[in-house]
């Protein structure tokens, strides 16, 4: 039953909390978070402020609110200035004069101490505002809203957590009453009467009770009296269903009476309303009527609240608000009176236009004024005024503008210009500066728009010669510029499109013209063509008459031609090539006719026979004869006269006609009487057949010349022919030789046989004749073969190896691949083979040597760890610090500390910030803990034995966690667990923090979880740890390689808009459609989802975003699914540890709620957050100052949300209805989802990750070195020692001895060795706090050394020595197998090698450091010889064998398998040593990089500071002349009347008179010393510091103790400190 209480309650709360978000978005007009966030978005006081700025906007004005779009907010949280928003929302509420029994403290919302008070207060803030008509009534939401169980139940949890009881909301009205009224009895029996009037029904008895003054109401009109009835009856039945809706077990003292009647503010609302509306409807018949100065009175009624009434705007209300009220008309369908918003609305636009046209006027004064001064610069710029509502202005057309205007000026009967005749002239004088800007610019489409502006108005404008306007007009431009003009005017630019006209239509005339032309072409009569090109429209030039024949067949051939060349029977000729066949023709007459009369005179010529006369003319050029030589001038003469005797015997001389035949097959035809030359025919058609023509004079000519020039060539070419009938004689000679060769072929094998004998003959002969010497000569001829055999075989050789010195680098690079090929084979044998041979292993052996760059490696590792962790820890403490800071600026903004300390602070900040850290943190080597005494060594080495354990057996700190409270764990965790592994800075340190978190996960499963869902609802401490862990320091470069591509895209996509809040997209389409069309819309802009989702153009929209945002899913879905692979190691493993205890647990578990718990692990807890806020993750690359645009926020959370939904197999219904066509998305999204889970969650276990096992510890070459401060050593011991029993329940666990040999817990000075002196106070504890913060590095080992008596441990030691001693061994003796090695004596070359190895081993390990030296007993095996190595081998063969770890039957393979592994894990170690080293020395790097970031934020509150100093440098010179303060003295009777002493441990009341306190300020600024005296004798002292009470007051601690007996009240000590030293 009482479960179910607190889930009313919760319930209740909600829906109060959704009661106050829907009334502030009313007021403020704007979306806020959900409930369940609502608490959380009004800490920073933003949305008060705005809340303050409605109801009281002269108190809070909006320039005062900080961070108003809250970008600081989202980008780093909560800022000490947001408190000054708080504090405005205070000041309204003031102001406004709402009690102060309902002000919540600021520190109540900006701490969120008790947020419910906030919420109370918001509400009784809803009421008051109602009763005084400044806003609407609050909803009463109990039971029409719904909650999801997670929602109520995470609610319940926040109120236990505030430990608080929930004000009573309902009885706001009531508490209002009382505040308000001086008789509250007289009030409430008013009140409950009007309910009861109201009840019955009678207007007259409820007007009556109204009335009644004890009722206080105001604004009473008895015309209203029946809508007052109604109203007030409605409010009733409303607040009663309300009532019967709620939770009666929510109010524990059992249910009010204003629950189900209406209370004085309430009553006083709805009477607001009623008279509001009454006034409206004034209003409305006054626009019905049209009447102004009923209209005026009406405006006038109080009600209305309507300021900036002005009675010269009278007619502007009047037409304003008809104009609205018909827009509103026809928005609705019917006429409808205007709301009270509308009407102020529309008086402000009234007055804004009359505002705006006064200051209209006034401009143009100013602008005519400009004019007349003719300074060209000031015309523009007051042309430029918005004010005087002109077209736009061009500064670079002000010459333009000055001079036409001036011209205006001048021709205007006033001498003055008004501001139509303005805004004509200037849109005309811009238009024409845009043709100019056009012109300037080349741009034709520019220019043509500019023509055909309406404000240019010009006539005539064609849009077929828009290029030709361009054209023309740029010339034009050029010659105006050339002539010093800079712009065309009105008037030029008209003239010249008229002139592009009028050349247009005459292009237009002479293209009819030319297709005439054509036309006339097509037909065979010549006259036709003449007369088409005699047309003036043809403008065609010297057309004659006589020669229409050939312009005829000149242009009708181009025709033909042309149709020829482009295929198209159908072309035609152009203007240009008529007008050059035209031409042609005339020159082809002129030609035909010179040519025809040349021909003539050649006629004559021979007629009178002289033959020099004939030469001559037959060399003229316009005849055209070819072939004409000097020489030959007699022979032309006697020819041509011979072959015109015999035609004038043929034909008639006395005809005088004569034609010519052209090269193109025309005729021409020339009368030799009149020389007329024509291209017809003549009438009678006889022609002169005497008379020779060109081609016949040509004919002759060229033949007398031939016959000349082949007499010349016999002449001249004598030698050539005498050399040619040479050639002709020795071809016949060759001739002949061929014949005989012929002959001698075909007799071939007769010859050649004969040619044979004869050969053999000769060679037998003188090979009888060698062979009789040689046999002669036999020693001799046997030295001699020698000798060649020898040199010819150093011939060969010296010519290889001269050719292997030619080419040593090949050689060389063939003989390393084989090598190396022949390694690798062997590398891969070793590696892969199931048993390797001897031999395979002794090539690798060596490899298990360290070299020194393996010690210098290590070292590395070790200083960069140390490195690391210092500069961890100082981060951590300038963050520390910082915070610090901030929290002492905010206090010394409220004026709670003295600047002085702030300034101290912040000179201790900027010190450590100066690389001084580390040495302020540092213990002397020579003090403390490490100092050179046998005690403090023994300490020493027993904290590093605790430690040791500690690291190694991960249960004691696993259970030692759950011993503690969650906030303590937490804290632990952070400051000590992680520092005790080096922060997984190595693999080993890895490993084990993983065993860690893996025993603290499944403790908590075990002990904590009852329910698989109560992992995703809880909130799990290891969980959280993991996840903060691997996200902050591990894994934001994993989630920068994962999220970067998809997060990035949606932030370049500028065009990418995914809303899915279909009011949203309603309010957005209003808004752009208005901006578009200038007009207000018709549509109402308040609507709900259903109705915005009825617009075609929202749902289109909407599904526009629903794409999108399915697009973008899926591009992060595949980023993060094909990215399992990136994720930290460590997160996939706790995953797994997760999904196996859970499945452990509960075996009736499905597959897929376990699959739910673990996705909300990997995706939810780990990558969600980054993908919401990739800013703060260092996702994408932002730059300072930069921040997300909120469509891009809205773009990214509506993409998680999916992602989410997706992961936790979640649907969309409810208020997200509209989104049900994703569901079907969600569910294959949720399949890749859980194949992702599974694929993540397959790792391997942690030791073949990092290559450890249980030998790892025993051979690793460095000893684990961790870096605590003392303040965490001591506080680790401390908790060790409180929970010692219940984490090591064992008496016998070797905890317990590690602790007895600690003995008891060590002091701060014991440890550090410093000693400090001085009365105890503030300056001792911060003292103190300062040397805890000193660092000391544990190099940990183990005390628990394995006994004899341990088997296993016996075993494992026996196995690791007899590995070590092989392994010297088989480097020093060869051998195939392990038994011939130890049984076979080794040489003295062999002995010899085995000390060279084992005194190079000496030299290294006396130069390697301390940290790094090899066990004590491998060392110890390094000083055997070979021989007794190998018996001791011998014998630990036989007793690993009779534990049955090797066998001698078969070689003692096992123990060879044991090398291959130690060797191929000491090249994994060396390649995770490398890795380790880069990855260290970046995160160093990131860490110098974060430092730097906390520099400038030293360096910002230095400014800061500076800035304060400054503007307090005057007072602070006045303050030194008065430094002394003068000291107070009180008794603690009087302390104790004003509340500062609650009381004196055993000392009665009586006797506080005798008790004297003097409190006297000591120089350093906010310290005091407090002496004590009793009976005038002086009992104790105690420091004081203003700052401590600061603290404490800040921490809640409202009681402290003075002298360990008097108890003290903090705040009014803070009170009286403040009114007498500080004036507050």
């Amino acid at each position: 039953m009482d479960e179910q209480r607190r889930q009313n309650v919760a319930y209740q709360y909600l829906c109060r909390l959704e009661e106050a978000k829907r009334w502030m978005e009313a007021c403020l007009r704007e979306e806020l978070p959900p409930p369940t966030e609502l608490e959380e978005s009004l800490r920073n006081g933003v949305v008060l402020a705005k809340l303050g700025h409605c109801f009281a906007p002269t108190v809070v004005p909006l320039k005062k609110i900080y961070d108003r779009e809250q970008a600081r907010y989202k980008a780093a949280g909560l800022h000490f200035r947001h408190t000054d928003n708080i504090n405005y929302w205070r000041d309204a509420l003031h102001h406004v004069g709402l009690p102060a029994i309902f002000y919540p403290e600021t520190t109540d919302i900006y701490d969120k101490k008790n947020m419910p008070r906030v919420v109370y207060c918001i509400h009784a803030l809803s009421l008051y505002l109602f009763k005084l008509g400044l806003a609407p009534q609050i909803q009463d939401l109990s039971g029409k809203v719904d909650f999801t169980e997670e929602e109520i139940n995470n609610m319940k949890r926040e109120l236990e957590k505030y430990g608080l009881q929930l004000p009573a909301f309902s009885k706001i009205g009531g508490i209002l009453a009382n505040q308000l009224s001086v008789d509250e009895a007289a009030v409430h029996a008013a009140v409950l009467a009007i309910n009861e009037a109201v009840e019955r029904g009678v207007e007259a008895q409820t007007l009556a009770a109204l009335r009644n003054p004890s009722a206080a109401l105001l604004d009473l009109r008895e015309a209203l009296a029946g809508a007052y009835q109604e109203m007030l009856h409605q409010a009733k039945l409303e607040k009663g269903r309300n009532a019967r809706n709620r939770y009666v077990q929510v109010i524990p003292e059992g249910e009010d009476i204003y629950d189900r009647c209406l209370t004085q503010a309430e009553i006083q609302g709805n009477i607001n309303k009623v008279n509001v509306h009454g006034a409206l409807e004034e209003v409305d018949d006054a626009l019905e009527r049209q009447d102004v100065l009923a209209l005026y009175r009406a405006l006038q009624d109080p009600v209305l609240a309507l300021r900036w009434l002005q009675r010269d705007n009278l007619d502007l209300y009047l037409e304003q608000l008809s104009m609205d009220r018909e827009q509103k008309a026809l928005e609705l369908g019917y006429v409808d009176l205007l709301e009270q918003e509308e009407v102020e609305a529309g008086i402000l636009t009234a007055n804004k236009k009359g505002e705006e046209e006064r200051a209209m006027l006034r401009a143009v004064g100013r602008i005519n004024a400009t004019i007349r001064r003719g300074v060209m610069a000031e015309t523009v710029e007051a042309l430029m005024d918005p004010v005087a509502q002109l077209p736009h202005v061009y500064p670079l057309a002000a010459p333009l503008y000055q001079r036409q205007l001036a011209l205006l000026q001048r021709q205007h009967p006033r001498g003055e210009l008004v501001q139509e005749e303005l805004f004509v002239a200037v849109e005309m004088l811009s238009a024409v500066a845009l043709v100019n800007q056009a012109l300037d610019a080349g741009d034709p489409d520019g220019l043509w728009s500019s023509l055909v502006s309406p404000a240019l108005g010009l006539s005539g404008v064609e849009d077929a010669n828009a290029q030709r306007y361009f054209e023309d007009l740029v010339q034009l431009k050029g010659r105006f510029r050339a002539a010093g003009a800079e712009f065309l005017g009105w008037n030029d630019i008209q003239d010249s499109v008229t002139t592009t006209n009028s050349s247009v239509e005459d292009e237009n005339e002479r293209v009819l013209a030319v297709r005439l032309i054509n036309e006339a072409l097509a037909q065979p009569d010549p006259q036709k063509t003449l007369t088409a090109l005699l047309l003036p429209a043809a403008t065609l030039p010297d057309v004659a008459l006589p020669t229409a024949r050939r312009y005829h067949d000149v242009l009708a051939r181009a025709r033909r031609l042309k149709a020829q060349a482009t295929e198209d029977d159908g072309a035609v000729l152009w203007w240009e090539e008529i007008r050059d066949g035209v031409n042609q023709a005339n020159q082809d007459t002129e030609a035909a006719r010179r040519m025809a009369l040349g021909v003539a005179a050649i006629n004559q010529a021979i007629k009178e026979g002289k033959a020099a006369q004939t030469l001559r003319v037959l060399r003229n050029p316009d005849v055209g004869l070819c072939g004409v030589v000097s020489a030959c001038a007699a022979a032309y003469q006697d020819q041509l006269a011979a072959l015109m005797a015999t035609k004038g015997q043929a034909g008639s001389a006395k005809l005088c006609w004569i034609c010519h035949r052209l090269r193109d097959g025309a005729e021409f035809y020339l009368n030799l009487r009149t020389f007329e030359g024509s291209w017809q025919c003549p009438r009678d058609g006889d022609l002169s057949t005497s008379h020779l023509s060109r081609e016949e004079i040509q004919s002759v000519i060229t033949r007398v010349t031939a016959a000349h020039d082949r007499e010349q060539l016999w002449a001249s070419n004598a030698a050539f022919v005498v050399k040619l009938q040479a050639r002709l004689r020795g071809f016949l000679i060759r001739q002949e030789l061929a014949a005989r060769q012929r002959i001698l072929r075909e007799q071939q094998p007769a010859a050649t046989r004969i040619q044979a004998c004869w050969r053999g003959y000769k060679q037998h002969r003188a090979y009888l004749e060698r062979l009789r010497y040689l046999r002669a000569n036999v020693d001799a001829v046997t030295k001699i073969q020698a000798g060649v055999r020898m040199w010819q075989a150093r011939r060969r050789y010296q010519e290889r190896l001269r050719y292997f010195r030619q080419n040593i680098k090949a050689v060389t690079k063939i003989q390393a691949f084989v090598r190396a090929n022949k390694a690798r084979g062997d590398y891969r044998m070793l590696v892969q083979a199931r048993d390797p041979p001897l031999s395979v292993v002794r090539r690798f052996i060596h490899l298990l040597e360290q070299s020194q760059h393996d010690f210098w490696e290590e070292s590395e590792v070790l200083r960069l760890q140390e490195e690391v962790v210092k500069r961890i820890r100082a981060n951590q403490q300038l963050e520390s610090d910082l915070d610090l800071m901030d929290i002492k600026i905010g206090l010394l903004v409220k004026n709670r500390i003295t600047l002085q300390e702030v300034v101290s602070h912040c000179k201790k900040l900027t010190r450590k910030n100066k690389e001084q850290l580390s040495e302020m943190m540092s213990i002397d080597k020579q003090k403390g803990l490490k100092s050179l005494s046998k005690e403090k060594r023994q300490k020493l080495e027993a904290y590093q034995h605790l430690f040791y354990l500690l690291q190694t057996q991960p249960g004691y700190l696993a259970r030692l966690i759950f011993q503690m409270p969650q906030n303590k764990s937490t804290k632990f965790m952070e400051s000590v667990i992680f520092t005790l592994y080096n922060y997984a800075s190595n693999p080993r340190e890895a490993y084990l923090l993983l065993q860690l978190f893996k025993a603290a996960l499944q403790e908590e499963i075990r002990s904590k979880v009852d329910h698989v869902h109560d992992v995703l609802t809880g909130n799990a401490t290891v969980i959280r740890l993991v996840v903060s862990f691997y996200r902050s320091a591990r894994g934001q470069n994993a989630l920068r390689q994962i999220l970067a591509g998809p997060v990035q895209e949606v932030l370049q996509d500028k065009t990418l808009s995914i809303r899915t809040n279909p009011v949203e997209i309603y309010k957005a389409w209003i808004n752009q459609t208005e901006s578009q069309s200038g007009q207000r819309s018709k549509l109402p802009y308040e609507v709900s989802p259903e109705q915005a989702l009825s617009h075609p153009e929202v749902q289109r929209r909407l599904d526009i975003s629903i794409c999108n945002l399915l697009t973008m899913t899926d591009k992060f879905v595949s980023a993060i699914t094909s990215s399992v692979e990136k994720i930290p190691y460590g997160m996939r493993y706790v995953a797994k540890i997760l999904r196996t205890s859970l499945v452990e647990k509960f075996p009736k578990a499905s597959a897929e709620e376990i699959d739910k718990v673990v996705g909300h692990l990997l995706y939810y807890r780990f990558m969600n957050p980054a993908v919401v806020a990739p800013d703060g993750f260092d996702v994408v690359d932002i730059s300072a100052g930069v921040t997300l645009h909120p469509d891009q926020r809205r773009s990214l959370g509506s993409i998680a949300r999916v992602l989410q939904h997706a992961a936790a197999h979640k649907v969309f219904d409810g208020e997200n209805a509209h989104l049900c066509g994703v569901n079907r998305y969600l569910e294959d999204i949720h399949a890749k989802f859980r194949s992702f889970i599974s694929a993540a969650c397959s790792v391997p276990e942690p030791e073949e990750r990092f290559s450890v096992d249980e030998y790892s510890e025993m051979v690793a070459v460095a000893k684990p070195v961790i870096y605590i401060t003392v303040g965490e050593l001591i506080n680790t011991h401390k908790l060790l020692l409180e929970h010692q029993d219940s984490i090591a329940p064992n008496h016998g666990d070797p905890l317990h001895e590690l602790l007895e040999d600690l003995d008891e817990l060590p002091t701060v000075q014991s440890l550090v060795g410093e000693n400090i002196t001085g009365p105890a106070g503030s300056s001792t504890k911060q003292a103190l706090s300062q040397l805890s913060k000193m660092e000391i590095s544990l190099t940990l080992t183990s005390k628990l050394v394995p006994m004899a008596n341990n088997e296993e441990s016996d075993t494992r030691s026996l196995l690791l020595s007899t590995k070590q001693m092989l392994v010297d061994v088989i480097q020093s003796q060869p051998g195939d197998s392990l038994t011939e090695i130890l049984w076979t004596p080794a040489s003295e070359h062999e002995e010899a090698s085995h000390d060279h190895l084992m005194h190079r081993r000496a030299l290294q390990d006396a130069q390697t450091p301390t940290k790094l030296k090899r066990n004590r007993s491998l060392a110890a095996n390094s000083q055997l010889s070979m021989e007794e190595k190998k018996r001791k081998v011998i014998r630990n063969l036989r007793r690993l064998e009779s534990l049955g770890l090797v066998d001698s039957a078969h070689q003692y393979q096992e123990l060879i398998n044991e090398l291959a592994k130690d060797i191929c894990n000491q090249r994994r170690h060396r390649q995770h040593r490398r890795a380790e080293l880069l990855k260290l020395r970046q995160t160093l790097q990131g860490l110098n990089t974060k430092t730097s970031f906390y520099e400038d934020q030293v360096d910002y509150y230095n400014q800061y500071i500076k800035t304060c100093l400054d503007n307090l440098a005057a007072s602070s010179k006045v303050s030194r002349k008065n430094k002394k303060l003068p000291s107070l003295r009180y008794t603690a009777s009087r302390l104790l009347e004003k509340g500062v002493l609650l009381e004196i441990e055993d000392l009665p009341h009586s006797q506080f008179r005798n008790v004297i306190f003097d409190i006297i300020p000591c120089e350093e600024p906010g310290r005091f010393q407090v002496k004590a005296q009793f009976m005038g004798i002086d009992m104790e002292r105690f420091q004081l510091h203003y700052q401590d009470l600061l603290q404490l007051q800040y921490e809640g601690v409202a009681v402290m103790k003075m002298f360990d007996k008097a108890k003290v009240n903090v705040n009014l000590l803070i009170f009286l400190l403040n009114k007498k030293f500080f004036k507050k």
